[in-house]
């Protein structure tokens, strides 16, 4: 039995599963991807400088502010850091902690919120 029907019989040969290998390991993705996010960005960020420039006050100002720049950041993470392409736990790791932080953080807001109410009753009672 030759070499070549030996290969053919076993299918692929090591080295060209190898170089499948590297090419995986070496994902190209296209470049339309990133000019598409990075025209989102820009028009993002228009729009938030457009809050301002509208005369927005109050809670829609700070709304419309903190979703374009929630937007912006999702995006920035998910395509120029590669997170969308990522293994879903491997995202789950690296998103799950800042999001803990956000809720004890909201959390906190809340009880600080409670312990100046309840100060502000007690001081005011003349107790």
């Amino acid at each position: 039995m030759t070499q070549a029907e030996i290969e053919a019989h076993q299918g692929p040969s090591h080295g060209t599963q190898k170089a499948a290998g590297k090419a995986e390991a070496h994902q190209q993705h296209p470049l339309k991807v990133y000019f598409v996010v990075w025209g989102w960005l820009f028009v993002l960020s228009a729009a938030s400088y457009m809050v301002d420039y509208a005369g927005l006050e109050g809670y829609l100002r700070w709304t419309l502010i903190l979703l374009f720049m929630f937007l912006k950041a999702g995006l920035i993470v998910a395509v120029f850091m590669h997170m969308v392409w990522e293994r879903l736990a491997l995202a789950y790791a690296i998103l799950l902690p800042p999001l803990a932080v956000v809720v004890f953080m909201v959390l906190m807001a809340l009880e600080s919120d409670y312990t100046f109410l309840t100060r502000v009753m007690f001081l005011n009672s003349g107790g």
